[in-house]
């Protein structure tokens, strides 16, 4: 796994992860302004995983991870849209409104894969920033163990207005 050079205890790692995710975030800016929003999202994962590579970040796109269920392996493996530096999961979305069920789904991933902390970034909204949810959980020893501990870090989402 990958560690920060001089991260120590608690406090470097969080440190460590509010670095990448603020890296995470001003590249999908970037990505953001340059394409706007009404593309796929797979070509926001393609651009996003670039400008990362190109900021120093390790980027695993489509990522399989195999799911456990009452101990047995499932045959079916799942793929997540992106881990950075093997800690933070990015799902990547292009809809008109974020829903519920895509939070649930990103807390699932993070408490599934034993991720600590995961943005969920809408590229259809007129500003990125709008489109943007970070949520953050404590990691239990096993990533089998549902977590207790699990918070939603988020901007409102105002709807867009349009005359």
């Amino acid at each position: 796994m990958w560690r920060p050079e001089g991260a120590q205890g608690a406090e470097g790692a969080e440190g460590a992860l509010n670095r990448i995710t603020g890296t995470i975030i001003g590249a999908a800016i970037e990505v953001h302004r340059a394409l706007g929003p009404g593309l796929l999202e797979s070509v926001y994962q393609e651009c996003l995983e670039r400008e990362l590579g190109e900021r120093g970040h390790h980027v695993e796109r489509q990522r399989a991870f195999p799911v456990r269920y009452k101990g047995a392996a499932i045959q079916q493996k799942f793929r997540l849209d992106m881990v950075v530096d093997g800690q933070v999961l990015v799902e990547i979305k292009a809809v008109k409104h974020l829903l519920p069920v895509h939070e649930s789904q990103i807390l699932s991933y993070l408490r599934l894969f034993g991720l600590p902390l995961g943005l969920l970034i809408n590229f259809h909204c007129a500003t990125l920033i709008a489109g943007l949810r970070r949520f953050r959980t404590s990691v239990p020893s096993s990533p089998s163990v549902p977590s207790t501990n699990q918070r939603k870090e988020t901007n409102p989402c105002p709807q867009s207005k349009r005359n």
